[in-house]
């Protein structure tokens, strides 16, 4: 088992990406690393965003970061109220037993809040066996 997790997305215009992580979902900025900032999203989970070569283009095809939450209505509204744009509002997918939505990040990275249904899910408060 691993201690800590950390997503890297990278991206065209920092700043702008920057600032969707920072000051749109409110995470905190833990390390500036220059042209890659890594931000908290949980007590041992971080993404980062970092700038692309002038070469190069972000991909985010293929990618889903999911922030975990188990107030997902609560985040809905807030970010709907900061202009963000969301594919549809939250619902219940019986599938996956689990009740989310989705929205994009400025880069086009698909972005899910959701909250596990199931019971076996471990909770935040829960110790790790």
């Amino acid at each position: 088992m691993f201690d800590q997790q950390v997503t890297f997305l990278y991206t065209a215009d920092f700043a702008r990406s920057v600032t969707f992580y920072g000051a749109t979902l409110g995470l905190p900025l833990v390390l500036d690393q220059g042209a890659c900032q890594i931000f908290r999203v949980s007590r041992d989970g971080f993404l980062g965003i970092c700038q692309c070569a002038p070469s190069a283009s972000a991909t985010p095809e293929g990618i889903i970061v999911t922030l975990v939450s188990d107030d997902v209505d609560n985040w809905y509204e807030r970010l709907k109220a900061k202009g963000v744009a969301i594919e549809a509002p939250p619902s219940e997918n019986a599938r996956f037993n689990i009740y989310h939505f989705f929205l994009r990040d400025p880069d086009g990275y698909k972005l899910e809040i959701q909250t596990f249904r199931d019971p076996a899910w471990p909770r935040p408060w829960e110790p790790v066996t």
